[in-house]
């Protein structure tokens, strides 16, 4: 299988970890016939060495070379959302989209997107602590300031640190399906899948209760009955809460509501078993015959 080529792209005091996502997700299938192979390159606006935010330096020999070739670009966490990009990044954002290239803005990087006019008209994310910032000054940007990430044609942005992780297995499984992208996430050791309209964060700590910790199983067991009519009630029976304290911690521990998780979780399914030639009609009964009459 062909690989495609992706592009971060690095600057004086990139995050090194936002450098290193893309190539811990989208490289971690190694060499994997079932997955397509990415190729990770970096750029940089002048060719040279570049100072991570750790203090590591790393060389761009090629400076925008990479680019102009890559079928995904990837902008880490940009320093400052005040400042402006130069205009060599924006340049090589605005040809690269103009050929169909899928761009990614992690956290603040999104703010390098707006700057190339990528994010007009379109729905767009960033870390809810620049969320005032954003609105000022991408007014004709359709702003999401809550959500985990969120994709708008060929545009992707993410919100805060580890929502980059969720952005780029998101990208698999929309590319490669729930199969591929669950077996990166085992290897990860992360979730495999959150919501890209979840919450980016929860307002007050939740206190830990015992019967908090039950809420991972109860999740696991809904997952593996997604076929039944499951509802609120039959959950909170199996967390043994009542249907109000199950809603309100179900709400704190997904940033969702129960119907929508259900809902998500229903379709995701049926997206696997697609893939499954021998379960082809079963993701249908799976959707169809879903209660929701007591959610």
């Amino acid at each position: 299988m062909s690989s495609l080529n992706v592009c971060v792209v690095a600057f004086e005091g990139v995050s090194l970890f936002h450098l290193s996502v893309p190539a811990m997700v989208l490289g971690a299938g190694g060499e994997d016939s079932s997955s397509a192979r990415y190729a990770v390159s970096y750029c940089a606006a002048q060719p040279g060495k570049v100072r991570c935010d750790q203090g590591l330096t790393i060389d761009v020999p090629d400076g925008m070379a990479p680019m102009a070739r890559a079928d995904i670009v990837i902008v880490p966490a940009w320093n400052d959302p005040e400042v402006a990009a130069p205009v060599e990044l924006i340049d090589g954002l605005r040809q690269a989209h103009a050929r169909g290239a899928l761009i990614v803005g992690l956290c603040l990087g999104t703010f390098v997107l707006g700057d190339a006019g990528l994010l007009d008209g379109r729905e767009a994310t960033t870390h809810w602590i620049a969320r005032e910032v954003f609105a000022r000054r991408f007014p004709r940007s359709h702003f999401r300031p809550d959500v985990l990430y969120v994709a708008d044609d060929n545009v992707i942005t993410s919100a805060g640190t580890v929502a980059a992780i969720d952005c780029c297995l998101h990208l698999l499984r929309q590319r490669h399906g729930a199969d591929v992208a669950n077996r990166i996430a085992r290897m990860l050791v992360t979730p495999p899948h959150r919501q890209g309209g979840q919450a980016q964060y929860i307002e007050q700590p939740v206190p830990q209760l015992p019967s908090e910790s039950r809420l991972p199983e109860v999740l696991a067991w809904a997952r593996e009955h997604l076929h039944d009519a499951l509802s609120l009630d039959a959950l909170a029976e199996v967390a043994h809460m009542s249907r109000r304290t199950f809603t309100r911690r179900f709400r704190e521990a997904t940033g969702t509501t129960f119907i929508k998780w259900l809902n998500s979780e229903r379709v995701a399914r049926a997206q696997q078993l697609l893939r499954i030639s021998e379960h082809r009609d079963r993701p249908f009964r799976l959707i169809v015959t879903g209660h929701f009459a007591n959610a």
